[in-house]
């Protein structure tokens, strides 16, 4: 099976500081990935090297069989790579059809060009019917919905804009126990409908819930790649820290 990304030797430096040094990462179709980590591990830095944020100084990024090279952000999403940050990029004063359409808002009319705010609530409604996200009503202001259904908007935002690819950045910090499991139940449907994920995570418990495969970023690099069921959290903690690396053993 060929893998949907890869991402080869992956070098990023800023200044003296080498933040990425040699990591390579594949990802195939319906798998979930966590990518874990300390503090200034290099999982945001390998992340944004991917997703057109920074440019890698070194390495090479593949999609779906591909050699890319993304400019900008807004090019890995016409591409259909997906991320979805901690701070979710949500306009907080609009309501959800606003919010998955924004910047992408469709029109009507010839002479005087409106918004088709009719479509965009149907849209809405089937998008989030699909993966099975309900609302009390559409129409709510996005600051007045939970931390939980702001990441279902984030979520259904991406998969309508036909994201073949979702990264996540911590998508339950802050959440409650009960909106913590509603969004790892999204990311359960996600990869039900083949849909690749890389999950960024500290915590332990939603990691192992959800992924096929961990692999652990310590300083830079890449110390061990785990297929979830054959390791525990007291492991990965072990290679989280530094007091275990498999870096040999990968070369």
């Amino acid at each position: 099976m060929e893998a949907v990304l890869s991402a080869k030797n992956i070098v990023k430096r800023f200044g003296g500081l080498t933040a990425v040094n040699r990591v390579s990462l594949d990802v195939y179709p319906g798998e979930v990935v966590g990518l874990v980590g300390d503090n200034a591990a290099g999982k945001s830095t390998l992340i944004k090297c991917i997703s057109g944020v920074y440019h890698p100084d070194e390495g090479e990024v593949y999609f779906q069989g591909q050699r890319v090279h993304f400019a900008r952000p807004i090019d890995a999403r016409r591409a259909g790579i997906e991320t979805i940050y901690q701070d979710l990029a949500l306009a907080g004063n609009l309501d959800v059809p606003a919010n998955i359409f924004l910047g992408r808002e469709v029109k009507t009319g010839r002479l005087i060009r409106s918004l088709d705010e009719d479509h965009m609530l149907r849209e809405s409604e089937m998008i989030l019917k699909s993966l099975e996200i309900r609302f009390p009503s559409l129409r709510m202001p996005i600051d007045k919905l939970s931390g939980g259904q702001r990441q279902a908007v984030a979520i259904a935002r991406a998969m309508y804009w036909d994201a073949r690819f979702i990264i996540m950045d911590e998508p339950t910090n802050n959440l409650g126990v009960v909106e913590q499991r509603k969004v790892l139940e999204l990311i359960r449907r996600l990869k039900d409908q083949g849909v690749p994920v890389i999950l960024i995570s500290h915590t332990m418990p939603d990691v192992f819930a959800v992924t096929d495969r961990i692999v652990v970023m310590h300083r830079g690099h890449k110390v061990t790649e785990k297929q979830t069921a054959a390791t525990n959290s007291s492991e990965i903690v072990e290679y989280m820290v530094g007091a275990k690396d498999d870096t040999r053993a990968m070369a």
